[in-house]
């Protein structure tokens, strides 16, 4: 079976460095490491050792470690071979390592066997990654409370809460004659709505982890001629997008990711908002309008000159948005720039030009607190999260309402399956449920040592 054998792989990141790791796991992991280092290797201890290949001849000298299971990363015996940190050295060293029965692993084999061996579940599995690629330390930070189990431990709280319920509910079922109400309807209902309120309260957080991992998904929206592509070049710091007087020249989608003083920022150009235009115009527009319903923030770029100028086609577009930046560009063709207060919704307005630079620094100074409040750094307890742990609660969610409607009207079979339903969407998070496809997409995006 795939899962027994011996697996091997680079563990350290890709170039040259002071120590590269090669890591095995599996049944011959202990095995393979003796004969490389020619010497017996206790458990948990550091064997300084000479990694030989098959002629006996030292491919280089270094640290054997050895983690007897079920106490190591994947729960099976693992091997780690501390090397100096060589590509050349370190890809010798595995090519010994198949050579003596080990293959090499798949791009995260290694944290999907701990999953399957139980040491971690799949959001915790899931988190290993987030850790790796943090772009910053609150970001790093927010995954190791996901790795330690914070988001776990309350998603499982939540679904021994709906498990409680649904038993409440099944057993109510064998007495389909009896008033919901004389049969604990009204405790019932107390734990539904407490369960609901909990649930609103994880999707929150989520959401806010979601942010954190990915980044502000910031879209920049506007008429025509605007500055929207001159506004992407300077924050992204080069020359991104094509830049010309001539109306309607974006005509797709731009995505680029930039960090302004260690915060990370999605940015989507778009094509100019206005009436008309040629049939890829108009698709490009339509696809401005898809991108807003999934975007945290909204940067409204308006000419300082005419600011209504389009403005009534752009505000119909981000009504659904939960934030929004309105920028006055051009200010600098203005005669007198004029303070710009933040409106009564909270939008918040300032006046800049891309041309000369004007008012950038304020620019990055708001998009930074924007980031920063989104993603929930001040917010104790914060874990990282994913697009589908989101989705999954948000099902949960919607299931469970239906469940409540359910039981308003007495229809106790409808109302279970509609918990069962919420229970299963819990269970994917944390791994639970599951599909083969979806662990086979989830640690295919790890790197191949993990």
């Amino acid at each position: 079976m795939a899962q027994r054998d011996t697996i091997a792989a680079i563990a350290t990141a890709p170039g040259a460095g002071g120590v590269g790791i090669v890591r095995l796991s599996g049944p011959r992991a202990r095995a393979i490491g003796e004969a490389i280092t020619a010497r017996a290797l206790t458990p948990r201890h550091a064997h300084h050792a000479r990694f030989r290949d098959e002629r006996g001849d030292t491919l280089d000298d270094g640290i054997a470690l050895y983690f007897a299971a079920p106490a190591s990363y994947t729960g099976e015996d693992v091997v780690e071979l501390q090397a100096h940190g060589s590509p050349a050295v370190l890809h010798e060293l595995l090519a010994r390592c198949c050579t003596l029965g080990a293959r090499h692993a798949r791009p995260g084999e290694f944290s999907e066997r701990a999953f399957l061996e139980g040491r971690l579940d799949l959001a915790q599995a899931e988190a290993v990654a987030d850790l790796i690629a943090a772009g910053d330390a609150r970001a790093a930070r927010a995954a190791r409370r996901a790795l330690d189990g914070e988001f776990s431990r309350r998603v499982e709280a939540l679904a021994e809460s709906l498990m409680a319920i649904r038993i409440h509910v099944e057993a109510a079922i064998d007495f389909a004659d009896e008033p919901l109400d004389t049969l604990g309807g009204a405790a019932l209902r107390a734990r539904c709505e407490a369960l609901a309120s909990a649930l609103d309260d994880l999707l929150a957080a989520a959401e806010r982890g979601r942010r954190l991992r990915d980044g502000l998904h910031a879209v920049i929206i506007g008429p025509p001629n605007a500055g929207k592509s001159s506004l992407l070049n300077a924050l992204a710091g080069s020359e991104r997008a094509i830049v010309t007087d001539i109306a309607g020249t974006t005509r797709d989608l731009l995505h680029e990711v930039v960090r302004i003083d260690g915060v990370e920022l999605g940015l989507v150009d778009t094509a100019g908002l206005r009436e008309g235009g040629d049939a890829i115009e108009r698709e490009g527009m339509r696809r401005a309008h898809g991108e807003l319903q999934r975007a945290d923030l909204a940067i409204v770029v308006l000419d300082a000159r005419d600011p209504q100028d389009g403005r009534s086609a752009v505000a119909d577009a981000i009504v659904g948005v939960p934030r929004r930046l309105w920028l006055h560009n051009k200010a600098d063709l203005l005669d007198v720039v004029a303070a710009l207060p933040d409106d009564t919704a909270g939008d918040r307005h300032l006046s800049i030009s891309v041309r000369t630079g004007a008012g950038l620094d304020a620019l990055h100074a708001c998009l930074r607190q924007l980031a920063s409040a989104e993603g929930g750094d001040a917010v104790d307890g914060a874990f990282t999260a994913r697009a589908r742990h989101v989705d999954a609660l948000r099902r949960a969610g919607d299931e469970l309402a239906q469940a409540r409607a359910q039981l308003d009207h007495e229809a106790l079979d409808l109302a279970a399956e509609a918990l069962r339903v919420a229970h299963d969407a819990l269970g994917e998070i944390t791994g639970r449920v599951r599909a083969d496809d979806l662990l086979g997409r989830i640690f295919s995006s790890f790197c191949i040592g993990k």
